[in-house]
This record gives structure tokens, C-alpha cells and sequence, in this order.
């Protein structure tokens, strides 16, 4: 599904820097959230998310109410936050908060916790941003998939279904691993495939999935089959952050996708890692791979929009070392507002701006945004 030219990967680093301040046209129709019309939500220090970020959140990606929950996790006290207590809740469906003590907890599971597709239609996690999820090096944390029977099926069309409508918001996802599912491989913390999901105020460290193959990724998030193709929103959430906290991944260190769009909003994404090797189509003699350092977006029919977001320090040893965006059928564009794009190392093949590898036809508008 990739269909771009063969350069030659060029490994960590090489790449050849490129100042440039952009300031052109205003964004098109609605795809940038600093065009929206929505509240400005800062990000406060030590919260999650880009502090530099102003952008307007629209009313459809902000916060869910969990004032009325379905199920509480835990009775007071970390002890009683229990794996199996947060594996049987996401299975309840619903709206899931927590009560583990006043301090932060961590909840370490050792399989991953299951959405079940006729418990919805929303389903909300909220941490209240005293939990951490975390898959212990060893399992995913979160999945999803409309399409597997043994979730339900709820529709004739588990492609395009407008639910389970799933947000994980005020949440830590640290080390997941999805290496071990040979047929999901993607999405070290979360594999969302159908309905829509929707990231707010969460952190991703430390995760990671599939080390190699021309078409898998996502160490952080790995999504498909949003319904109706609208966008998974990514709002006031940070992806690594500092070095050692990164996520990786064979493509898409952060975030990796086919066929859907994205919106992301006033959040960071530092010091994520795209290992595969030999781009998509894999180049003879190597295992595929490696493009996306922060974000990998492939397929048909896509948008991108970033505003108020900050990538940095992210690397590849493909293409794109801080974005990689190919529609195979010419389609979709991207739009970038308020943000930065700095210091992303390694790839090649970036016909319009430093560090974003795009097909040249592809429509890129850039406003009040620094990529260098």
C-alpha cells in the first residue's frame, strides 16, 4: 500500500538540516484544530501535553463526564486496583474511573484488557491522572477490534460502525508490548480497529510493538477502520517526552495507522523510535520497515492535522523522521498549525518540508509553525 520512491535509507542521523519558518495560507476546511472553533484547555506544568500549545479543542474531543460511573476500580487503596479488576471493567463496558488511594498506583497486567463491542456505545477510562497502566514489558494493555467474533459482532459492517465510541483520558500507558500477538502486532499500548477512539490528557512510555516488517507499527497507539473516516482526536497528551521514555516501534514510534485520519492537539511527541529497516516495500535483503519516527500514516482517503504540537527527537532508519503520510490513491493532506517540528533525526526522501515524507502532490499547509 506504499508505493513511493526507492531512496536509499540513510540509517540514524545524516539528515540535512533546513531552517524554515513557515507562514502561508490559512488552513482548508476545518481539518486544523486551530481553525475550529472549540475552548482552549492549557496544558499546566508537569500535566501531560505540549505547555506551549493554545489551540482550540472542539466540543467533540473534549473531556467525557465520568461523574456517573459504571464501575469503580479499586475501594481506596492501591492494593485493591487490581489487573483483574480493570480487565472485568473495560469487559463491563461503560464508564470506568478509579479509586486506588491518594497516591498514584500502577496497575501491572499480564494480558491485555478487552473492549467488548456491544458494551457501548461509549466507553470511558478515566485515570483521573493517578493511574498508570502498564503492561510489565510483556503484554498490550488495551484492545479493540470491531471485527473480531470473539468481541461480538454487532454489525453487518464491523468496518464502518459508529461504536464502541472508546477515550482513555487522564491515564499513563507505560510498557506495553504487543510482540507476542503475531496477528495484531501493532499498537504496543492500544490497538483500536473500527468504531472511533479518542486520547486525552494520557502519557505513552516505554512502549513498544513489532520491531521489523514493512507494514506494522505504532509502539504507543495502532489504529484502523475509524467510523466514517473521522478523525481519532490526540488531545493535550505527550508520547515519550524524555530521553529513555520513548515509545518504538517497526513504523510509527507513537502513532501508526492505515486509512485513518488523525487530529492532534496540543500535545508532545519526543524521543520515539521507528526500528524496522528498509522502508514499505521492504528493500531486498531486509525485513521492512522503519519509517514514522513519531507518526506513520499510510492508506487511502486520510487527513492529518496537527496545531499547538511539538516533534522532537525523533528518529527513523527509513523515511520521515518525524512524519511519514503516503495516501496511495493521491488523496488527503495535511495541516500543521502552531506546532514544531525540530531536531528529528535520520530518513530520507522529504520532497516539501524537512522531516515529513509525503508523496510532492500531497497538499501540506503550514501556519505559524516552525519545522526545522
Amino acid at each position: 500500500m506504499r508505493d513511493y520512491p526507492g531512496f536509499a535509507t540513510s540509517g540514524f542521523g545524516g539528515v540535512a538540516w533546513v531552517a524554515l519558518t513557515a507562514m502561508l495560507c490559512a488552513c482548508g476546511s476545518g481539518s486544523s484544530g486551530g481553525s475550529s472553533t472549540g475552548t482552549v484547555v492549557p496544558v499546566q506544568p508537569g500535566d501531560p501535553g505540549n505547555p506551549n500549545g493554545k489551540c482550540p479543542i472542539p466540543a467533540e474531543a473534549m473531556l467525557e463526564d465520568t461523574s456517573s460511573s459504571t464501575t469503580v476500580v479499586g475501594n481506596g487503596t492501591a492494593a485493591s486496583c487490581t489487573a483483574d479488576a480493570f480487565v472485568a471493567a473495560v469487559a463491563a463496558g461503560g464508564i470506568i474511573s478509579f479509586n486506588c488511594g491518594s497516591d498514584v498506583a500502577t496497575i501491572t497486567l499480564t494480558k491485555p484488557a478487552k473492549v467488548f463491542n456491544d458494551k457501548g456505545p461509549k466507553i470511558v477510562i478515566d485515570g483521573g491522572g493517578k493511574v498508570i497502566l502498564s503492561g510489565g514489558g510483556t503484554t498490550r494493555i488495551l484492545y479493540m477490534n470491531t471485527c473480531d467474533e470473539k468481541q461480538v459482532w454487532t454489525s453487518a459492517h464491523c468496518d464502518n460502525q459508529s461504536d464502541p465510541q472508546l477515550t482513555v483520558q487522564n491515564l499513563t500507558f507505560a510498557n506495553g508490548n504487543s510482540k507476542s500477538d503475531t496477528q495484531y502486532a501493532g499498537g504496543g499500548a492500544i490497538y483500536a480497529s473500527g468504531g472511533r477512539l479518542k486520547v486525552i490528557n494520557s502519557r505513552f512510555l516505554n512502549n513498544v510493538c513489532a520491531d521489523t516488517g514493512p507494514d506494522v507499527g505504532g509502539g504507543a497507539i495502532r489504529a484502523f477502520e475509524q467510523y466514517n473516516n473521522l478523525p481519532v482526536y490526540v488531545v493535550n497528551s505527550t508520547f515519550g517526552g524524555t530521553d529513555g521514555a520513548g515509545n518504538s516501534g517497526s513504523n510509527g514510534g507513537a502513532l501508526s495507522s492505515i486509512g485513518v485520519s488523525w487530529t492532534v492537539l496540543n500535545s508532545m511527541f519526543s524521543y520515539n523510535l521507528a526500528v524496522g529497516n528498509g522502508g514499505n516495500p521492504a528493500q531486498s535483503g531486509t525485513p521492512g520497515g522503519g519509517s514514522g519516527g513519531a507518526i506513520y500514516n499510510d492508506g487511502d482517503k486520510m487527513t492529518l492535522s496537527l496545531c499547538g504540537t511539538r516533534i522532537e527527537y525523533n528518529q527513523v532508519k527509513a523515511y520521515g523522521s518525524a512524519i511519514f503520510f503516503v495516501t496511495n490513491d493521491h488523496t488527503g493532506n495535511i495541516t500543521i498549525d502552531s506546532s514544531t517540528i525540530t531536531s528529528n533525526l535520520g530518513g530520507s526522501w522529504y520532497p516539501t518540508y524537512p522531516q515529513i515524507s509525503c508523496f510532492d502532490d500531497t497538499p501540506i499547509t503550514v501556519t505559524s509553525s516552525t519545522i526545522q
